[in-house]
């Protein structure tokens, strides 16, 4: 799969939202900040493994369309995969 350069950017911003949370941690900021942090972390990352599904998604349904094959397979791994990250 080619991955696009906004999921590269994503998990670069990500990567930082987690590097802030650990510079937090070591100066002893209060939970509720830290936790607010993670919690944006995990939604960010949430988001960017609906866009790597998606876009995989996409990809593998026209080639399947192209080669005359079913997409129903794939669309069912997509969702598995979709569940399994929650």
């Amino acid at each position: 799969m080619d991955y696009d350069k906004s999921v590269v950017n994503r998990l670069k911003r990500i990567e930082g939202q987690i590097k802030g949370v650990l510079n937090m941690i070591e100066q002893n900021k209060d939970c509720r900040d830290v936790v607010t942090q993670l919690s944006a972390s995990r939604n960010a990352i949430d988001r960017t493994i609906g866009l790597i599904v998606s876009n995989n998604l996409e990809q593998c349904v026209r080639q399947n369309i192209e080669n005359g094959e079913s997409t129903e397979e794939i669309v069912k791994e997509a969702v598995n995969l979709l569940v399994k990250s929650r």
